[in-house]
């Protein structure tokens, strides 16, 4: 061995915790800002029918994430996977786009802050206006609110997985309770109509169309629950749990999202809504809707439930994003400083200070340029969960006279199915962002990220590659799994 120092993460999170930090960061400030652009997209019933097929396909995939974890409980999650199935270079791969989805999530959650200031304070947040990004005016209220967040959710991370997974818990916790506040006031007051839902899908396009435009939205809706690979590492139960902790968070998740879309398209019929927000030129159709039969008291209690999805979601992704570099500096693809953990927290906090200070950039450029990287950074989130399912069926065995992979393989043609059906879905979506026909297919601007990122990505790994590749197997084995042979 060369080199056989390897920094370990302490075992502080129970397993309620990790459930919130997966449910929490799936939700974040999508299932209360993003109803009404959904529902133009395809309807009412068409983004429900699509959110829950969504869901059941990510609980296809979570088979796989399972296994994988009940295996290999070392953070890390898709690099550490891609690295089992695929090699080193593909799991460079793997985690360079994951670590873009991450950290971009972490940015949007905080210009969702800002948002949900202008919409709450509007004539204060309009104060010092600097310049407008793609007809999104950016003022330096919104710049200090969005940085104050991002600011204060890394040091609350620095301070812990503990800290972080406890008051995740009870973010979760009072956004659930939101939400349920918003379905009785929708349930028992004036105005809020199941009849208002109708038509079920988008007029201008086919209900097939409509479902699957917002399918392709799945990877992104649901990143969230593949963060409880990245907190193997640090689980107090046993990783046998996970897997029911994944069906258990999609499924919440799933339920949430629903639950909005509906509330939300019942309050007045919904092409009625859409017009009145174009018309209004709102910053925020979701709130306006729940305004209109709830009133000031309706703005209060969304305003919290949002509010708990922006901090879930950011600091689950701090979590995440800090795990999955810590993973990559122990396997020497990331500088040094990167694996080193802090000396009274003992956390990675370089990866928690590094997304802060990247993130700290997004606010300047106004919530239109950043959606432009977030739409990109789901062609990232399915090419990990490719990477995740195609290794699982790697380990999968049609039958005892199938070939053996090693000795972590099983016998298990259930799963083996389900895990060609993830790698499947895995591709859709890459088909339904990348091709250009698709109805859910990148825009130009987001198409333009997406190669700028891989450019980087070709540059990093070049600087990187010589050290990378020079660690003989056995070592780089154990630097990412903490065993010798797979």
């Amino acid at each position: 061995m060369v080199n056989r120092e390897r920094k370990k993460l302490e075992r502080s999170l129970k397993a309620h915790w990790v459930w919130a930090i997966a449910f929490g960061s799936a939700i974040g400030w999508g299932a209360f800002v993003l109803p009404t652009d959904w529902i133009n997209q395809a309807g009412p019933i068409g983004v429900v029918i699509g959110i829950l097929l969504g869901a059941v396909l990510m609980m296809i995939i979570g088979v796989s994430y399972g296994f994988l974890i009940e295996k290999f409980p070392v953070t890390g999650g898709e690099f550490a996977y891609a690295y089992i199935g695929f090699g080193r270079k593909f799991a460079f791969l793997a985690g360079w786009f994951l670590t873009l989805g991450y950290i971009c999530i972490v940015a949007l959650n905080a210009s969702a802050l800002a948002l949900l200031a202008k919409f709450l304070f509007p004539d204060f947040v309009r104060t010092g206006n600097l310049y407008t990004v793609a007809g999104y005016e950016v003022s330096i209220i919104q710049i200090a609110i969005a940085s104050i967040a991002l600011i204060i959710f890394a040091f609350l991370n620095i301070r812990g997985a503990s800290f972080s997974g406890r008051t995740q818990f009870i973010f979760s916790i009072i956004l659930i309770l939101g939400i349920a506040l918003l379905a009785v006031g929708a349930i028992f007051t004036e105005g809020p109509s199941v009849e208002n839902i109708s038509p079920a899908f988008q007029p201008d396009k086919t209900a097939i169309a409509s479902i699957l435009s917002i399918l392709a939205l799945a990877p992104f809706a649901y990143v969230g629950f593949d963060n409880i690979p990245q907190a193997a590492e640090e689980f107090t139960f046993d990783p046998k749990k996970a897997f029911g902790l994944i069906i258990w968070s999609l499924l919440a998740a799933g339920l949430a999202y629903s639950a909005m879309i509906l509330i939300t398209a019942s309050t007045m019929p919904w092409q009625d809504l859409l017009a009145q927000i174009e018309t209004n030129n709102s910053v925020w159709g979701t709130g306006d809707a729940i305004e209109s039969y709830m009133g000031r008291a309706g703005v209060l209690i969304i305003g919290i439930a949002v509010s708990m999805g922006i901090f879930t979601g950011l600091n689950g992704f701090y979590i995440s994003a800090s795990r999955l570099t810590f993973a990559m500096g122990r396997a020497r693809i990331l500088p040094d400083m990167f694996r080193k953990l802090h000396s009274k927290y003992h956390t990675p906090y370089v990866g928690i200070l590094f997304t802060m200070a990247i993130c700290l950039i997004a606010p300047w450029f106004g919530r239109e340029a950043l959606l432009w990287v977030v739409d990109m950074s789901s062609t990232g989130v399915a090419i990990a969960y490719f990477f995740c399912t195609a290794t699982a069926y790697k380990f999968f065995r049609w039958s005892s006279n199938s070939k053996s992979n090693g000795a972590y393989d099983v016998v298990a043609p259930g799963r083996k199915l389900l895990s060609l059906i993830g790698m499947i879905s895995s591709i859709g979506f890459l088909v339904l962002l990348l091709f250009p026909g698709s109805p859910a297919s990148l825009g130009r601007e987001s198409y333009i990220a997406l190669g700028v990122w891989i450019l980087i990505g070709i540059v990093f790994y070049l600087v990187n590659a010589k050290r990378y590749n020079s660690i003989d197997r056995k070592e780089m084995n154990y630097l990412i799994l903490e065993k010798e042979e797979i």
